[in-house]
């Protein structure tokens, strides 16, 4: 073996097989890359010269791209990968786990979904790739469940049907799995991306009734209230309240004081009066007749 995995051979599978017991690897498990074809001339011959190296695997080879966006990103971490039975698992590990994780797990769907495609290409199956940081994916599993339990209560309890809030395709996967097996309510996934959610739907569902909006946390239930509380006329604008009172840009100026409505007759005689002195002023220079 030569440096950087460079072979040699009189043909080009004697090269290939002083690569496979160099490196202790079989055919199948290396990649091969050839970098002069052997010939024979009028005395000798040249041999063939290859570059040999160690297949990477899917895992690896999307783990790796990953470790590269990070770095674009401005984050050092590392990336450490396994191919397991049903899914490629990447495990990312920083010190800077809020940027990866992002809003909600934005950003880590983001590059799960990009590690996906990269640990796709040239297969003929494909294989799902989970991409997770600070064992965030089991946190927020065991918080949609409790979700899910939640709003299925709520549901039986009202007769009404309840929907969740916008959640992308893994999320609302955990939801129906967590609610398929009762038998009080029932779930169905409703609106198009990326605004789709999930709708519980209880069995005493109450015809006529509207669906109810069931948040994940208080804070945005309390925000959903106040809105409505302000919305029905409870809270917030006055309708009799000045423009300044409304937080507008300053208070409207006041009217300019036209004096009393006048009669009927004294409108008519206004009219007709500025009516005349319109024809006079259109012919000026000649007088009023």
């Amino acid at each position: 073996m030569e440096e950087n995995n460079i072979f040699t051979g009189k043909t080009l599978e004697e090269a290939v097989n002083n690569a496979c017991l160099a490196l202790g690897h079989s055919k199948d498990e290396l990649e091969v890359e050839v970098l002069e074809e052997g010939k024979k001339k009028l005395f000798g011959s040249v041999k063939w010269k290859i570059k040999a190296t160690e297949k990477q695997s899917d895992a690896d080879r999307a783990a790796e791209y990953v470790e590269g966006l990070l770095k674009i990103m401005g984050v050092e971490a590392v990336c450490e990968a396994s191919d397991g039975d049903n899914a490629i698992n990447i495990e990312i590990k920083t010190t800077d786990g809020s940027r990866v994780i992002g809003k909600r797990g934005e950003v880590l769907d983001a590059i799960q979904c990009i590690a996906g495609a990269v640990a796709n290409i040239g297969r003929l199956k494909y294989a799902k790739v989970v991409v997770d940081c600070e064992n965030y994916r089991s946190r927020r599993e065991e918080t949609l469940k409790t979700l899910a339990e939640k709003a299925a209560k709520k549901a039986v309890e009202t007769g009404r049907k309840v929907t969740l809030e916008p959640m992308n395709p893994y999320e609302r996967r955990i939801i129906h799995s967590a609610l398929s097996d009762g038998e009080e309510v029932k779930t169905v996934s409703e609106g198009k991306e990326p605004a789709r959610y999930v709708a519980i739907i209880p069995a005493n569902l109450k015809e006529g009734e509207k669906p109810l909006r069931f948040y994940d946390n208080e804070k945005k239930a309390r925000e959903h209230g106040n809105r409505r509380f302000a919305k029905n006329g409870k809270g917030g604008k006055s309708k009799n309240a000045t423009h300044g009172e409304r937080g507008g840009r300053g208070a409207r100026p006041p009217r300019k004081d036209r004096g009393a409505k006048p009669a009927s007759g004294e409108k008519r005689a206004k009219k007709e009066i500025r009516f005349g002195t319109y024809l006079g002023n259109s012919g000026a220079g000649k007088g009023e007749e």
